[in-house]
């Protein structure tokens, strides 16, 4: 059965409605497929900083401090020895890590879809046929929000907004527009991700662009 759901524009005014598949929009989430896309992501982001040398690789320390006997100290081959302030790291963190996590295309796929599903089930999904800026002017762009945040209560509960818009263009009026508002984040279509998904509470996207959501993981 189809998925029903409202178009409105930049007014805040409905204009019509549109029907999606539910093979997209109305699925049941499976928590589990939803985190492992989630931590798959993350993972395949995380750049390795941290990098200690060990024994053989810090500077210094070819010369014997002292010599083996005699001393009346104990023997000592290196002062580049993990014991030694200065020294090498026995087991330290190495940049020749690997975080990756792989995960199959259609899974991903289908945690996109759940996410999706749940904005639309919990209404926290609202359809705009487009946003335009005539000038790069972030006032306008709230005042445009605020329009269409009056007939969705939860986009901005008390004065705390948490919204993505996934737009179709690169309208760079539109992104500078709203990128300096608390709690706005503005990606286009083809950057869409489960991790900008999951990060806001709702999402506020293009009738273009889910039109092409829409056809595009229907066919999977």
């Amino acid at each position: 059965m189809p998925v029903k759901v409202n178009i409105y524009n930049q007014n805040g005014e409905q204009t019509g409605d549109l029907k999606l598949s539910d093979k997209v929009f109305g699925l049941e989430v499976n928590n589990d497929l939803v985190h492992q896309a989630m931590v798959a992501q993350t993972a395949n982001e995380r750049q390795v900083l941290a990098h200690t040398k060990t024994k053989a690789e810090v500077r210094g320390g070819g010369k014997k401090p002292w010599k083996q006997k005699g001393t009346g100290r104990a023997r000592a081959g290196s002062s580049r020895s993990p014991i030694w302030i200065g020294g090498g790291v026995t087991f330290g963190t190495r940049k020749d890590r690997n975080f990756e996590k792989k995960i199959n295309k259609k899974m991903k796929q289908k945690a996109l879809m759940m996410v999706f599903s749940d904005r639309v089930k919990n209404n926290n999904l609202l359809v705009v046929d487009k946003i335009e800026m005539k000038e790069f002017k972030t006032k306008a762009f709230n005042d445009s929000l605020k329009k269409l945040e009056k007939n969705f209560e939860g986009f901005n509960p008390k004065g705390k907004r948490n919204i993505l818009f996934v737009n179709d263009n690169k309208d760079t009026k539109v992104l500078n527009s709203g990128r300096n508002l608390v709690g706005v984040e503005i990606i286009n279509l083809e950057n869409i991700n489960i991790v900008d998904l999951l990060k806001s509470k709702n999402l506020l996207i293009s009738e273009s662009a889910i039109k092409k959501i829409n056809e595009r993981y229907s066919k999977e």
